[in-house]
């Protein structure tokens, strides 16, 4: 695709409404790639050509697009900007080379910016910063870049121009000194009154090597709408593209970052490689379980547009078809070379779906399985025994886009119930569960459990001390494969987490042992440990920033303590206060409406998910176990056996 280097693999994140969709219509136009750029506000924007995204005006899903820019392939992803929509980023994040932070003028650093900086820092993404929206009233560039240096880790360092491509030797710095600083060789020679003698290459190489350590993220002021830095933004990517990918011959590894449908192909799978080549008819493997498809065809989309290119080298992006079973998320080949993932939200609702024809509801059922796959934190949870469906999403507005997905893509009108706050649990204190499965013949499986509390967001840790002569390793493969489901419903009703299971004793029996036993047996032998420790309600809880006129404090501060909301010190500026801390999603569901009742519109609110703490006694929800539970133990056996 370029005439020389590999490509480059450039995302746009931001708050949601900094402009990015813009931002990414007027670098596709002033590329080629498009004859004029698209509106958000009129739903023409190629890169929201979801009827939802264009109905809304806000990007659901994460786009994938490319262009020529000086001779070098940019690889180009849009993604959403509402927190709703955070998985979408998550994935997005692990196929990219270099991140543009697209940040208002007028706003600044905003509650999902903070999101995004601490994931570029945790993955090492070095970054960009576009500071959009220069021609608005009341935009402030110094004030950005004052709220930039606070993040962790930042350096900004204002750019006004890369006029050539010949190794960034032409950068021109609005603040020189900003830069010279990140470099020790560069900062010697500066403070030894010997600047003149700072040749171009040497400011390219640390320029180079400094931005991709994430020691500086260099910083351009534009106006996206009006076309007004974009240029110059471009020329900058196009500086930073490597020289041809020497892996392209190692075994092919990847990840699946984007799920699409296409009504004829099936699944489309967007692709980034990392490593290998990949071709029209190769077997993919999925390291993750024992599963593998074939490729039919490798195309590049830009848009609703595509060329057959039958061919995917290390280092490109492309659109995969032919994987049937993949999901979105997915590594593909070795996995050597993939970077990790990063957990920027998780669902906090829960809701239940019930099609308008009740003939539909297995349509329904397959249609959210389907979109499921494509978006892995849109939990579906389908009960056989009472034919329920209920999904799992992140926030309100996603609720109103699984509705006008399914009406759009499947034709399927449906009502949903309440949203519903989802609780977790977890163990309260240190404790054994004990489970004998040696009846109705033929079965035996014998295990004891250990089971201890971990600190929040620590997850689940399975163990085993039990040796081979006692319980066949192949078993024992079988218990920690059933820990998920295991764990799906603690005794309150809600998934268990934050939690260590150790196997410590057992048996198995070289007759009577049948392959599936201690599949069985261990959700029954785990829920026997979780009511010996008991287990306490997590709640999720946000965190906020509040800004309003300090008229409003007392009524304000009133407000967050009746959340049971806790904050920092308030920071007073003339008549405006800042406040920051945390309150529990379950009371704060309407605060917005509440917040723009009480200061008549006059306050901003910043919130995002910040993750899931103790609940207080008498606080949270206790929930009904959902299907047979395993504490009813004859009738467990019978269920999972078949018998009913």
């Amino acid at each position: 695709m370029s005439k020389e280097g590999a490509p480059v693999n450039v995302g746009i994140l931001a708050h949601v409404d900094a402009g990015k969709t813009t931002l990414t219509e007027q670098m596709l136009y002033l590329s080629g790639a498009i004859r004029s750029p698209g509106r958000v506000d009129d739903g023409t924007a190629h890169t929201d050509f979801m009827g939802v995204e264009r109905a809304r005006g806000i990007s659901v899903r994460a786009a994938s697009t490319y262009f020529i820019w000086n001779d070098r392939q940019v690889n180009l992803i849009d993604t959403p900007g509402h927190n709703d929509f955070s998985g979408e980023v998550e994935r997005a994040l692990r196929a990219l080379d270099i991140a543009v932070l697209v940040l208002s003028a007028v706003e600044g650093v905003q509650a999902q910016t903070e999101v995004i900086w601490d994931a570029l820092r945790a993955l090492g993404i070095p970054a960009i910063l576009f500071i959009n929206k220069t021609d608005r009233t009341g935009a402030d560039v110094q004030k950005v870049l004052a709220e930039v240096r606070a993040l962790p880790g930042a350096r900004p360092v204002m750019v006004s121009a890369v006029s050539s491509l010949n190794n960034l030797s032409s950068v021109n710095f609005s603040d020189f000194e900003s830069f010279v600083e990140t470099d020790d060789v560069l900062l010697e020679k500066y403070l030894a009154g010997d600047a003149e003698n700072i040749s171009p290459k040497e400011i390219a190489s640390a320029f180079l090597e400094n931005f991709y350590a994430s020691k500086i993220q260099p910083v351009l002021c534009g106006a996206a709408l009006k076309g007004e830095g974009v240029r110059e933004l471009l020329d900058l990517i196009a500086s930073f593209a490597r020289d041809g990918n020497a892996l392209a011959a190692d075994p092919v590894s990847g990840v699946v970052f984007k799920l699409e449908h296409d009504d004829a192909l099936g699944k489309v799978a967007y692709v980034r490689l990392y490593r290998g080549t990949l071709n029209n008819r190769d077997a993919v493997r999925y390291p993750c379980r024992d599963a593998q498809d074939k490729v039919v065809q490798i195309r590049k989309v830009r848009g609703q547009k595509d060329v057959d290119q039958g061919t995917l080298a290390a280092g490109d992006i492309g659109a995969v078809y032919g994987l049937s079973t993949v999901r979105s998320g997915d590594v593909i080949g070795t996995g050597e070379g993939v970077p990790g993932g990063i957990a920027l939200a998780a669902p906090m609702l829960r809701i239940s779906c019930v099609p308008t024809d009740a003939k539909d509801l297995p349509v329904l059922a397959e249609a959210l399985e389907k979109l499921s796959a494509e978006d892995p934190l849109l939990g579906v949870v389908w009960e056989k025994e009472t034919r329920e469906l209920s999904v799992h999403v992140t926030g309100l507005i996603q609720i109103e886009v699984l509705k006008a997905l399914l009406r759009d893509r499947f034709s399927l009108e449906i009502t949903t119930g309440d949203p519903q706050i989802i609780y977790k649990e977890r163990p309260v204190k240190k404790g054994e569960g004990f489970v004998e499965y040696t009846m109705p013949k033929p079965c035996w499986a014998v295990m004891r459990f250990l089971i201890e509390p971990l600190p929040l967001g620590a997850g689940v840790i399975f163990e085993s001390t039990v040796h081979n002569d006692k319980i066949y390793k192949r078993y024992q493969s079988q218990v920690a494969q059933t820990i998920p489901e295991a764990l799906r419903q603690g005794p309150k009703g809600w998934e268990v987490t934050d939690i260590k299971i150790t196997l410590i004793d057992g048996e198995h029996h070289t007759v009577h042992t049948h392959p599936l036993d201690f599949a069985l047996a261990t959700p029954m032998g785990v829920m026997d440990a979780l009511v010996n420790t008991g287990t306490e309600l997590l709640e999720p809880v946000m965190k906020y920033r509040l800004t309003f006129p300090e008229e409003y404090s007392g009524k304000i501060v009133g407000e967050i303590l009746s959340m049971r909301g806790r904050f920092d010190s308030p920071v007073i500026k003339g008549a405006s206060v800042t406040m920051e801390g945390f309150f529990p999603a379950a009371t704060s569901m309407d605060f917005p409406i509440r917040l723009a009742s009480l200061t008549g519109g006059r306050a901003a609110l910043n919130a995002r998910f910040h993750g899931y703490e103790v609940c207080p006694p008498g606080e949270g929800k206790e929930t009904p176990y959902v299907g047979v539970s395993p504490l009813d133990r004859a009738k467990y056996i019978l269920y999972k056996r078949g018998a009913i």
